[in-house]
């Protein structure tokens, strides 16, 4: 039988008082319903379905390019069983495990769906109902238990008694595993008649126990993994237990950190062994980063690539690829189409975009270098750059091999230096070098002695 994943991501979250909806809002650098989405994958489901309302276009824009992901809106949001009705009448009836998620509970493991999953199968439950035991329970549904200490129903926060409230400790996670079959065929016996008016999916617990249908309850081992995110305060909170989840795991796999505490790494970024995370570091996206390399402080990776051996430091990329033994920065700027070359070398305040520096080349300081490609063994001087935009079209540079670049150079785009040649500081190239070359463009130097003396003099005199 396959198994069903049912994300339910279609509520407003007014506490986060915010113009997005709640779904979208980031933990580290992935959406909260992307975690959950990810978690119900890892965990074997087959058909997984979004159940989207409030900004519907912009929770259904996450998985544009996700196909195994299905978005159903719930128009008019009448609760958490209402929900699942809509998925049943868009879809059709389920079969097989069918597990409901939120799209608001980022911490929730695999592993923990896939034990709830295990528990439905092995003793044929109409519903297994996941449970938690948290500090303090205020908001939370909770589980009330027949004598024999068998689940009975679930009665939400705010239409439980007081003495309930007090007594009942154990609490509804809100995710469950039911029999697709038997939770199609039974769906529609949810009612209304409740504090809010709304079709609630845990009277489903005592529907079922009213037909006789096995239904039993999990708790899970740590209730912070089963934490919904309402307010930017939470998201804070679940931020730092993800940050510290992934950081310990990389530490455990031979990953040097100064201080986890301020080391941020995403869920699709991969770290090899024998490299240091400096403080203030984040790697987002799918940077990879390989063997026995020192990335930060202060240096933030979006889709980078760094090979073995190298030193980043200081440093803003995106979409670039770094291979071995390279070094960058501090306070250098990667943007997308840079590729380094083994043993290249970016320096201070030197900005790359969309080029190729060539093997154990240098451009140390102080420079912009855009749409180049550049040869091996080339340096370049302090304060040149590619002038490469004319105000509509970007243009090409190409620096070949063994090239010297002096100080304060400007390459006017399209040119080509060819290898070998040098150019003098504070020169502005307009045209092609050719190879072995020396190339000038200065006007000549004018000097009149004793001027300056001249003029010491008389500031002196009108004092």
């Amino acid at each position: 039988m396959p198994i069903n994943a049912i994300v339910l991501a279609a509520g407003e979250g007014t506490r986060m008082k915010s113009s997005h909806p709640k779904v979208a809002h980031k933990l580290l650098d992935r959406p909260l319903v992307w975690w959950t989405v990810r978690a119900a994958r890892e965990a074997g489901a087959d058909n997984i379905v979004v159940v989207v309302g409030n900004g519907a276009d912009e929770v259904r824009a996450i998985f544009a390019d996700e196909p195994d992901v299905t978005c159903v809106e719930q128009a008019e949001r009448l609760g958490t069983g209402h929900a699942v009705m809509c998925v049943r009448d868009a879809l059709g009836a389920f079969e097989g495990p069918t597990v409901v998620l939120y799209g608001d509970t980022p911490l929730m493991r695999a592993e923990t769906i896939v034990a709830l999953i295990d528990e439905t199968r092995a003793n044929h439950n109409a519903c297994t109902v996941l449970t938690m035991l948290p500090p303090d329970p205020t908001g939370y549904g909770r589980i009330r238990r027949d004598a024999a200490g068998e689940v009975e129903a679930i009665v939400e926060h705010k239409d439980c008694t007081p003495e309930e409230q007090a007594r009942l400790t154990e609490c509804n996670s809100g995710i469950y595993c039911f029999c697709g079959r038997r939770l199609t065929e039974n769906i529609d016996k949810i009612e209304t008649n409740n504090a809010q008016g709304e079709y609630y999916l845990t009277d489903m617990v005592e529907i079922f126990k009213r037909m006789g249908e096995p239904v039993a309850a999990t708790c899970a081992d740590d209730y912070s993994e089963l934490l919904g995110i309402n307010s930017r305060s939470q998201l804070a909170t679940a931020t730092k237990i993800m940050q510290l989840r992934i950081n310990e795991g990389l530490m455990a796999e031979g990953v040097t950190m100064l201080d986890p505490n301020q080391v941020w790494v995403g869920p699709e970024v991969a770290v090899g062994r024998d490299t240091e995370l400096l403080p203030q570091t984040m790697l987002w996206g799918k940077t990879t980063i390989g063997e026995d390399c020192v990335i930060g402080p202060n240096t933030r990776l979006t889709n980078v690539c760094v090979a073995d051996g190298c030193s980043v430091e200081e440093t803003v990329g995106y979409d670039t690829r770094i291979e071995t033994g390279v070094t960058v920065g501090p306070r250098a700027y990667l943007r997308p189409g840079t590729h380094l070359l083994a043993g290249a070398h970016v320096g201070t305040h030197v900005e790359i975009k969309n080029s190729t520096i060539g093997e154990n080349s240098k451009v140390p300081h102080l420079s912009y270098i855009g749409d180049t490609t550049m040869g091996s063994g080339v340096n370049v001087g302090a304060g040149s750059i590619t002038c490469n935009y004319d105000g509509k079209h970007k243009s090409p540079t190409t620096i070949g091999n063994d090239v010297f670049i002096g100080s304060d150079t400007m390459m006017v785009a399209p040119v080509t230096i060819g290898d070998g040649a040098l150019v003098g500081a504070s020169s502005c190239i307009t045209k092609d070098v050719p190879a072995d070359a020396l190339a000038l463009e200065r006007s000549q130097q004018r000097v009149i002695e004793g001027w300056a003396a001249v003029r010491r003099k008389r500031m002196q005199e009108e004092e």
